[in-house]
């Protein structure tokens, strides 16, 4: 259950009101909201990222790594190294059936009825297409926080200091 407390709290994070939030999968130690699950479809639309990271200074560290090219390290990664490789198909799959999941089964026949099964039932983390690349630090390492089977949040938990929020931080 998501309240009133939380939407706010998100809305201040985000910068907007957020939409189609399902649950706070992970707070920081302060209390405050730091990865949400969302739900596949917003106004009818597909919405691939199931893991929203929203806690402000996380984001801002993760996108520091963006700019430093770790997106294109990674994916030099994820082409030489098979066990890595396959770790992050897992991961792929995963996230699929879970966001398959999360649907009803309303929105599943809708799905079907309007030929967007594939974008549910083949894309991966993020909607890729490819299962080589990788779209965005973001949400790998929200997925990572809330499932612990992401294998590219994994190495950016064991590469660098990410810094929660404090316990006496204020939201």
């Amino acid at each position: 259950m998501v309240s009133e407390r939380d939407l706010q709290a998100l809305e201040a994070q985000l910068g907007r009101p957020p939409r189609g939030v399902l649950a706070i999968e992970r707070r920081c130690p302060a209390g405050h909201p730091q990865v949400i699950r969302v739900y596949p479809l917003i106004d009818g639309e597909p919405f691939p990222t199931l893991f929203w990271l929203t806690c402000p200074e996380i984001v801002k560290q993760i996108s520091r790594l963006e700019h430093e090219s770790w997106i294109r390290k990674l994916e030099e990664r994820i082409a030489r190294d098979p066990e890595f490789r396959r770790r992050y198909h897992e991961a792929h799959k995963a996230y699929i059936e879970e966001r398959w999941r999360q649907l009803t089964e309303r929105d599943r026949r809708r799905i079907e009825e309007q030929g967007l099964l594939d974008v549910f039932r083949k894309r991966g983390i993020g909607g890729l297409k490819s299962w080589d690349a990788v779209k965005c630090l973001h949400m790998h390492y929200a997925h990572f926080k809330a499932r612990g089977q992401n294998p590219i949040g994994a190495w950016i938990e064991a590469s660098f200091e990410i810094r929660e929020c404090r316990e006496d931080a204020r939201g």
